[in-house]
């Protein structure tokens, strides 16, 4: 068993409000697509409200949030097309997000949660969450390339790296390069459960990760699969020193999330995908129904035993004092 260290999740006040808080809105967490340039804001095709964002834009929309109460971020990098490369070289020096983190702790500090997306996906030409050989995804081999991003987006000051690639031993092998760097109040937030999902459509054309052939079957988790395997890959991330446990996606899994959140010792957190967000937002153009929607879409997600909510729906929620 890796070392299992509780004060990572105590470690500020934000963390500790983010897992422990009393409210709804304090356990939610925007996600953000960050790109490099400058004066960037670019609204993304299927997903209103969401934008990309070069690091100064991120930084304006993240003032506003953190004024109307969100204190959590997720950033994802996304890599130009001419960075990318079979073996997603660019991932563990995307300065965009290097700098977009070191501004964002320059600025908040220990008041504002800052999380990563560490997976290959966004820096490969051919879109798959780890390396390929001979048209399989490898293993072993993704494993080293993850544990750079991770030491990598540790070292620019994030409070989580998020581990999302679904590689076996990936949480050990990061918790290792952690430890071994003396960055023992880095957390690690693995996607434990992430079912090979249909709801994922309007995220790839957003972080530009559709892969270029095949799909993650070998990786992702079987949507027929039961509960077992689910619990057994949450105690396996557990064991290896996860600090946070990831159900992905939220609304078709809440049963799951549920048996999860019974079974597990660290703090559960559930991603309200893009799909699901997509699907509300053209569900009605009343903004009460789907006001109402999506409070009780976030408060199921409560009530099946989420501690931390990622969800795109937190700033509208945040802004216009849903909650309050």
């Amino acid at each position: 068993m890796m070392n299992v260290r509780p004060r990572i999740n105590r470690w500020t006040k934000s963390r500790r409000d983010l897992i422990f808080g009393n409210s709804l809105l304090s356990s939610l967490v925007q996600p953000h697509f960050v790109v490099d340039g400058e004066g960037i804001d670019d609204p993304i095709q299927g997903m209103p409200g969401i934008h990309h964002q070069s690091v100064d834009m991120l930084l304006k929309t993240v003032e506003q949030d953190f004024s109307c109460g969100l204190t959590a971020v997720m950033l994802f990098g996304v890599v130009a097309s001419h960075h990318k490369d079979p073996k997603a070289s660019h991932a563990h020096h995307a300065s965009h997000l290097l700098r977009a983190v070191a501004e964002l702790k320059a600025k908040y500090g220990d008041d504002l949660v800052v999380m990563t997306d560490v997976c290959l996906c966004t820096a490969t030409s051919h879109g798959h969450c780890g390396l390929v050989d001979n048209g399989e995804i490898v293993n072993d081999a993704s494993v080293e390339i993850l544990v750079n991003i991770a030491l990598s987006h540790a070292e620019a000051g994030v409070d989580y790296v998020c581990a999302s690639d679904m590689m076996d031993g990936r949480v050990t092998a990061i918790r290792k390069s952690l430890e071994k760097a003396e960055l023992t109040s880095t957390g690690i937030l693995s996607y434990s459960i992430k079912y090979e999902s249909s709801f994922y459509g309007p995220f790839r054309l957003a972080a530009n990760s559709t892969p270029e052939f095949g799909d993650r079957a070998t990786h992702q988790m079987d949507i027929r699969s039961g509960y077992k395997e689910a619990i057994l890959e949450a105690k396996l991330d557990e064991s290896e020193g996860a600090d946070i446990i990831m159900v992905k996606p939220g609304l078709p899994y809440l049963d799951v999330l549920r048996k999860v959140s019974e079974n597990v010792s660290r703090p559960v957190a559930v991603y309200n995908v893009s799909g699901e967000y997509a699907m509300l937002m053209n569900a009605t153009e009343d903004e009460l129904s789907r006001q109402r929607m999506i409070i009780e879409v976030l408060t199921s997600f409560k009530r099946a035993g989420a501690d931390i909510v990622v969800s795109y729906h937190a700033r509208e929620v945040a802004r216009k004092c849903w909650l309050k």
